[in-house]
């Protein structure tokens, strides 16, 4: 597992790492979203971090919701952006208003490893064929809000993606494999566990994980605080998450 440490001018500490399977993390196969907490734990212990705030984006936001549940007491507050529902949730239409590249992805998981790593293989090699010259290409065949496709225009996001696409490819696909596997499995916690702080943002505009899943998630993690951006996608600037990691670790 690949951890990178850094933020000390914004005075704070931002540390994050690369999920099993991406960059030079190792896979683990058959990983839940709850898995994760092992592997925070283990990260905050070496540096001697006793209590942390903790943020995920998009599939990401699964993930600190799991820490934020399991590590209560180490927890300060759970910021998740963008995130996904439980696919198993009897009162959502998981489905409902995601762009139909998106679920397609979904088709394919749910047809099991072999399909969905043969098909993640393909649209890989697309992505770092088009990546370089034009990276908002990457995203070309969603229908996508005015708002994201505005901060796709933005340098700072372009420039992020020409890396983390060829780094996040460094050992195939399997991170990206078993992130989708692992989203359509019971995550192994139950989000009503959560009694940390928690702060829910969701986009109305957002196609890619749409609005139904943050509302989801509201309703049923019963003290989160929610913002809803009537305007905004799924898409952020680096200077939105920046100020965003300055609230986090100061509230």
């Amino acid at each position: 597992m690949r951890v990178l440490a850094g933020g000390t001018s914004l005075g704070v500490r931002i540390i994050t790492y690369d999920r099993p399977g991406y960059a030079l993390s190792s896979r683990h196969r058959g990983r839940r979203v709850v898995d994760c907490v092992s592997d925070v734990a283990a990260i905050a212990d070496e540096p001697g971090l006793g209590r942390f705030a903790i943020m995920g984006g998009s599939g990401g936001g699964p993930h600190a919701l799991a820490v934020g549940a399991r590590l209560a007491e180490r927890v300060t507050r759970v910021w998740c952006d963008v995130g996904v529902a439980p696919y198993d949730a009897v009162d959502l239409d998981w489905l409902a208003g995601m762009d139909p590249s998106n679920a397609r992805e979904l088709e394919w998981a749910l047809a099991g490893e072999d399909t969905l790593a043969g098909e993640l293989t393909r649209e890989a090699q697309k992505a770092l064929d088009q990546v370089a010259d034009d990276p908002a290409a990457l995203l070309d065949h969603f229908e996508l809000s005015a708002s994201d496709r505005a901060v796709l225009e933005d340098e700072g996001v372009r420039d992020t993606l020409r890396a983390s696409v060829v780094e996040m490819f460094a050992n195939g696909v399997w991170g990206w494999v078993d992130d989708d596997l692992e989203l359509i499995r019971p995550w192994g916690f139950d989000v009503q566990e959560l009694d940390v702080p928690v702060e829910i943002r969701y986009g109305v505009t957002d196609v890619l994980v749409p609005p139904a899943h943050g509302e989801w998630l509201a309703a049923h993690i019963a003290h989160a605080e929610v913002t809803i951006d009537e305007q905004g996608g799924h898409l952020s600037t680096p200077d939105q998450r920046l100020d965003k990691l300055r609230t986090l670790a100061t509230a």
